[in-house]
């Protein structure tokens, strides 16, 4: 399933949250997609000018909640 919405944080009130296509680091990056290990963490990938790299990386030991991309076509 894709990963649409990564919650990191214990408290989903005040957790950092990241999405897919959001604009990060000033503008100059996009979240180009969130995906998780065989280990259980969860690594989100940005995009610049159709390059892609990994942004930062959560072990399975941190607390997180999934949003997953659902099309209801």
């Amino acid at each position: 399933m894709i990963i649409r919405k990564i919650s990191v944080g214990a408290d989903y009130k005040s957790a950092m949250n990241y999405i897919s296509g959001q604009s990060v680091l000033g503008g100059s990056h996009t979240i180009h997609h969130i995906a998780m290990n065989d280990d259980g963490s969860f690594v989100v990938f940005i995009e610049k000018e159709k390059e892609v790299f990994m942004w930062k990386k959560f072990s399975h030991t941190m607390p997180v909640s999934i949003e997953f991309n659902i099309d209801f076509i």
